[in-house]
């Protein structure tokens, strides 16, 4: 009898361990569910010019995207800016993108190719117009851009197409009252510097790297765009709906503004994808989204303005139904 205990002891035992590897079993699970892999493929980003927000900001998803989904390949392509992106999302030849709400608009009231395809995943970060001229320039406000060589973008861009409407509003032909060049944000710093162009316009996220540096090395400042250019804008209709009243903060350029805070125009930016994008990409990436704010925004500090509350306002497009599932899962 005694000699019996040894052997119930060992299997006393093993039932333990037993039930250890189950409870471990169950637990593993519950924290990894093995039956949902991250997703995989290869995707392509449309992002902006070398020097813009778009592109740094798609740098940077790209690296987050990595750690959250690795199995996925994020491709980015350069763009001259938002009226590309949304061309090329809408037409299969880019998966995501980042367009203004103004150019995605416009797209939309032309009717082009695939346009009732577009959805948005999130509303993320304004862009601000900037007037950029030497100091010493005379021009105060649009309107004395009468007769000056002026940058205004790239025909793809969405600088391009904010600065048309503000130039209009101010009662100027883009095409006939001043001297339009279509020159981005990589050439335009060096064209005021080199006294080649007398202005430039920027539509971009606070600060544009390209123009903190001109600031740094050239005595520039900001024209102020105003509240009767708003009006002005809104009577416009059509994509002007989008912009909105601004205020570009005093330290955003600080050697530009010398402490002192600048009125301008602003319009919304959406992350843009197809109706047929998967679905459960759509809404990983959409997380993956929101979730690195903070990371993305200590070197994109436009980033820092992607808000979870705001993200879901995607006007004009609807939620793709991944980037709906997301924000239904996150609803307190």
């Amino acid at each position: 009898m005694f000699q019996a205990l040894p052997h119930i002891g060992r299997r006393r035992a093993l039932l333990g361990s037993a039930a250890g590897f189950v409870v471990f079993g169950l637990l593993l699970w519950w924290l990894l569910p093995l039956g949902e892999e991250s997703p995989g493929g290869k995707i392509t980003f449309s992002t902006g010019t070398p020097t813009g927000v778009y592109q740094k900001y798609g740098e940077l998803l790209q690296g987050a995207l990595a750690k959250d989904m690795p199995r996925l390949d994020v491709q980015l392509l350069n763009s001259d800016g938002s009226q590309e992106n949304v061309l090329r999302v809408a037409t299969g030849q880019a998966d995501f993108t980042v367009a203004a709400a103004d150019a995605v608009e416009t797209y939309m009231l032309q009717d082009k190719p695939g346009a009732d395809q577009l959805r948005s995943c999130a509303r993320l970060y304004d862009d601000y117009v900037h007037l950029v001229v030497p100091r010493t320039s005379s021009v105060r406000s649009v309107a004395d851009l009468r007769g000056k060589k002026v940058a205004v973008g790239p025909t793809g861009s969405g600088v391009r197409l904010i600065a048309n409407h503000v130039l209009e509003a101010a009662g100027l032909d883009p095409t006939k009252d001043i001297e339009p060049l279509a020159d981005g944000i990589s050439t335009m710093p060096d064209l005021l510097k080199e006294k080649k162009i007398d202005a430039f316009f920027w539509s971009g996220g606070l600060p544009t790297s390209a123009v903190l540096e001109l600031s740094k090395t050239s005595d520039i400042r900001l024209v102020p765009i105003g509240s009767d250019l708003i009006k002005k804008l809104h009577e416009q209709g059509g994509a002007s709906r989008y912009y909105r009243a601004a205020v570009m903060p005093a330290d955003a350029y600080p050697k530009a503004q010398l402490g002192s805070s600048v009125q301008t125009v602003a319009v919304a930016n959406l992350l843009v994808t197809r109706e047929d994008a998967n679905a459960k990409l759509t809404e990983e990436l959409t997380r993956t989204v929101i979730d690195s704010r903070d990371r993305i925004g200590l070197k994109v500090h436009a980033a820092q303005l992607v808000d979870l509350r705001t993200a879901i306002y995607t006007d004009p497009l609807p939620l793709h139904e991944g980037a709906r599932r997301y924000y239904l899962s996150v609803k307190p």
